[in-house]
């Protein structure tokens, strides 16, 4: 079954374009880091909100804690479509870079899939 890609651009044909299963919930888990809380209208609370993390300075404590808040958001929205097993996040020259290992949900498809935003968006 395929899935509207995010974000919604068009295809070769001038389609919607349409992802796969697999690349869906990769483009959910995107949505769930590097969207803030209060963005969405109808889900407030939606969202890790990470991007107000990459002008923090960087130590062992912050990355601890950004791990954990990765963790939560992701098991809160998206925990019936996969099983987080790993959260490594770092920060670099105004870069962050969160690499997530996760199994999909009921089949067990696991995946790694890392994820990038520069400061300025």
């Amino acid at each position: 079954m395929s899935e509207i890609d995010f974000p919604l651009r068009f295809d070769w044909r001038g389609r919607t374009a349409e992802a796969t299963s697999p690349e869906h919930v990769r483009d959910l888990v995107e949505q769930v880091l590097f969207t803030d809380r209060g963005e969405r209208v109808m889900r407030p609370e939606f969202g890790a909100g990470l991007m107000h993390l990459v002008h923090e300075p960087s130590s062992d404590e912050l990355a601890g804690a950004t791990e954990l808040l990765v963790q939560g958001a992701l098991q809160q929205w998206l925990g019936e479509l996969i099983e987080v097993t790993e959260v490594a996040v770092s920060s670099s020259e105004s870069t962050l870079t969160v690499a997530v290992r996760y199994a999909i949900k009921p089949a067990g498809e696991h995946r790694v899939e890392r994820f990038q935003r520069p400061a300025h968006r």
